[in-house]
């Protein structure tokens, strides 16, 4: 009801009867701008942060019904102190997911439905649904890190490619077990690269880490392209892209050792390593 008169109510306090003496079961409902915003820093400038409260006085009191089952509710302030919103789209309590729809979004998430078509079948299901793109993304995050558990990103990285059988080598700082350089690919894409040529190119905006990730794509006789392998590398520095190409021609099992034509950016370091470590093949400078 509240949602479709233009506000969000919460619950402002609750009690349940116990054994001891003078406690009620009773929950008050108040209106989401009710009350004072509190500082979440001390010293913080009011100029800095910004706030929907107002002290609305819209109030609510329910209590069991004392003779049968149900509850009573009574208004204790029936009136808003502010505008009531003409849409609750983009509200996050409004677009909050109830039970169902968290459970239909971990089923599709599970079957790699992009966050758009997660979105698109939640509100054909519920018309009155306000749940926004934003939201859908967080929920799914969530979710990825309750399977996570207690592991870190890299942890559950490797445990993933021990599960799923690829092939990865790894390598750590001379005085630490931090791990600086990640190699990996799947079998099935070593046979395709044994047979195709190549691009190499590093990009930026694929982790939240801003580590730089070299993806080695192969192209076939079609025109198609097939991800052959990555590496997750912790500067682009001729010693790292020597690692990273030294794993990659180990990967090559024909008499030429490497691919016959190498396609990549202006990377100076990565021309410099490829001259050395795959001299036979012709590197194609693009961008």
């Amino acid at each position: 009801m509240a949602f479709s008169l233009g506000f969000v109510v919460i619950i402002v306090r609750s009690d349940k009867a116990t054994d001891d003496r003078g406690r009620k079961t009773f929950v008050k409902l108040g209106c989401e701008k009710g009350g004072k915003y509190r500082k979440y820093k001390v010293d913080a400038v009011p100029s800095v942060y910004g706030t929907h409260k107002c002290e609305c006085p819209f109030r609510l009191k329910g209590r069991p019904c004392l003779e049968e089952d149900g509850w009573v509710l009574n208004v204790m302030c029936g009136h808003h102190n502010h505008e009531l919103a003409e849409t609750l789209v983009g509200h996050p309590y409004a677009g909050r997911l109830n039970m169902s729809e968290k459970s239909l979004l971990v089923d599709m998430t599970k079957s790699k439905v992009t966050p758009r078509n997660i979105l698109l079948t939640l509100k054909q299901n519920n018309d009155r649904n306000v749940t926004t793109i934003k939201q859908i993304y967080n929920a799914r995050q969530a979710y990825k890190r309750s399977i996570r558990g207690s592991r870190t990103e890299l942890q559950q990285l490797m445990m993933l490619l021990d599960r799923d059988k690829y092939s990865y080598w790894s390598r750590c700082a001379d005085d630490s077990n931090v791990i600086t350089d990640l190699f990996w690919t799947h079998p099935d894409a070593v046979k395709l690269l044994n047979s195709f040529n190549v691009m190499m190119d590093s990009t930026y905006k694929t982790n939240r880490y801003r580590l730089p990730l070299l993806e080695i794509v192969g192209m076939t006789c079609t025109g198609l392209t097939f991800s052959a392998t990555f590496a997750f590398l912790s500067t682009e520095k001729q010693s790292n892209f020597t690692w990273a190409l030294e794993k990659l021609k180990d990967l090559f099992i024909t008499s030429e050792g490497g691919p016959k034509v190498i396609v990549t950016d202006r990377d100076l370091a990565l021309m410099n390593v490829i001259a050395n470590v795959f001299p036979e093949s012709t590197s194609i400078k693009m961008f």
